[in-house]
């Protein structure tokens, strides 16, 4: 029975989308019922049969017909039914009777509507909030990182595959228990309780549950909810970075001190040439050569000159590969836009659209290229224009890198790149020692007089390919 009257509710629901019908309909209703009442209105009053109409202009129509419609229903009714005297009253609440009854129908309706919306407004957001968490728990589940979730006693409550991998766990054997074992710095950061949620990254020690230790990258944030304040935490391991990076830090560090000292060695092997010939010079002084000292000097200049014996040699084939400037040249603009970023210097960049490939170290390039922007920043600091500009263009079969700045300039050029010069604010080792890494796999740094300031080429041999292209 039920199901019978809201199929029938359906369809009458159905109609609201044909209103002139619906309307036309209404009106003969209303003429029908106005005749069938005028005929057997002797016997019996069929009046309130007039409902069936308001009935079905309230489906959907305005409330400006529905009035029309309430008080024409009224006027059919009662205008014959009843003594002069008591006609007007009857009519007025006939009419309030009529019009009330579509107006209240039709507000259900129109509510019935709104909450059919939101209900169906509500399903969307369910379905597409129940799409989200999919997509989101997906990507949680398949994340190569480490992704846990810890609440407020300091208890992982989530942790996706990546993370019992990345702890050594077996099945589901981290959950509920305290990270406090794994990371105490998490467990320290979901202690703290701060009433706001905040974002941040660490380095610290994390544990296995086999007892190992390993380095761990920590990015996290924390936010509140109704249990208490929760961290979710992306977790990597830089176990293996690290080792790499102790690896290629103390391999570079170990290839730029062979070069400076076998740069050295070179100056001091002049050195021992120059006495060498101041030696030979005396040996014609009568008596001298009779004296054991000047005997024992000889031997120490051939010990000096034995121990100046190693040159500069060609670099190993793993030192040098084939580098691409744009990159290079990427990371030092982040790196220099960082370092000038409060000394009130404007750095002009102008680059070629397309360099080619270099044959060079990145690693001793990127140290050069430092080297001179930290010498430029230094003769700009008591300078009232600080400018530098870096420029790079393609020349004959190489690529050259022009760092010039409006800093006080060089007095003594022909002094650049010996070792150890006074007044330099530094080592006295940093051009030397640049230009030496520079000849180190093919390239050169060249001092390049200009009319205030100072300007310093970096020059890189083109790749053998690259030179063959061009060519």
């Amino acid at each position: 029975m039920v199901w019978r009257m809201n199929n029938v509710l359906t369809r009458l629901l159905d109609l609201r989308r044909h209103r002139r019908a619906l309307l036309l309909a209404t009106i003969c209703i209303v003429v029908v019922i106005a005749l069938v009442d005028w005929w057997v209105r002797p016997y019996i009053s069929i009046g309130f049969l007039y409902l069936i109409p308001v009935l079905l202009v309230s489906l959907s129509l305005q409330r400006t017909q529905i009035i029309v419609i309430g008080l024409v229903c009224a006027v059919l009714q009662e205008t014959l039914n009843f003594p002069e005297n008591e006609r007007l009253i009857r009519l007025l609440f006939t009419s309030v009777g009529f019009v009330g009854t579509g107006i209240f129908v039709s507000e259900l309706l129109r509510n019935r509507d709104r909450i059919l919306h939101l209900a169906e407004e509500l399903q969307r957001s369910v379905r597409l909030r129940q799409e989200a968490e999919g997509q989101l728990q997906l990507l949680v589940d398949t994340s190569p990182a480490a992704i846990v979730t810890i609440d407020a006693k300091g208890e992982v409550l989530i942790a996706n595959e990546a993370a019992l991998q990345l702890l050594a766990a077996q099945d589901d054997s981290i959950l509920g228990q305290p990270i406090s074992l794994y990371f105490p710095a998490l467990h320290a950061a979901v202690a703290s309780r701060h009433s706001q949620a905040f974002r941040a990254s660490l380095q610290s020690r994390g544990q296995r549950s086999n007892g190992e230790s390993f380095l761990a990258g920590i990015w996290f944030s924390t936010y509140p909810t109704e249990s208490g304040p929760r961290l979710t935490a992306i977790i990597a391991d830089l176990s293996d970075d690290l080792v790499a990076g102790r690896t290629s830090s103390l391999d570079y560090t170990l290839r730029n001190t062979r070069i400076l000292m076998s740069g050295m060695a070179h100056e001091v092997h002049n050195v021992c040439s120059a006495m060498r010939v101041i030696y030979k010079n005396l040996e014609r002084q009568p008596g001298l050569v009779l004296s054991e000292d000047f005997r024992a000097l000889d031997s120490l200049i051939q010990s000096l000159a034995k121990i100046s014996t190693e040159e500069i040699g060609h670099p190993s084939a793993t030192t040098v590969s084939a580098v691409r400037l744009p990159e290079v040249l990427d990371e030092l603009r982040v790196l220099v836009d960082n370092a000038y970023s409060d000394s009130g210097i404007t750095v002009e960049w102008s680059l070629a659209e397309s360099l080619p490939l270099v044959r060079a170290d990145r690693f001793g390039l990127v140290q050069v290229f430092l080297n001179l922007v930290s010498n430029s920043k230094r003769a700009m600091l008591s300078t009232p224009k600080k400018e530098l500009r870096v420029a790079a263009l393609c020349e004959t079969n190489s690529v050259v890198i022009r760092f010039a700045d409006t800093g006080t300039g060089i007095s003594f050029p022909e002094k650049l790149f010996r070792p150890f010069q006074p007044g330099t604010g530094a080592t006295g080792l940093g051009l030397y020692v640049s230009r030496t890494i520079m000849r180190s796999f093919g390239g050169d740094l060249v001092f390049e007089p200009q009319n205030g300031g100072t300007c310093f080429a970096v020059v890189l041999p083109m790749t053998i390919a690259e030179e063959k292209a061009r060519g």
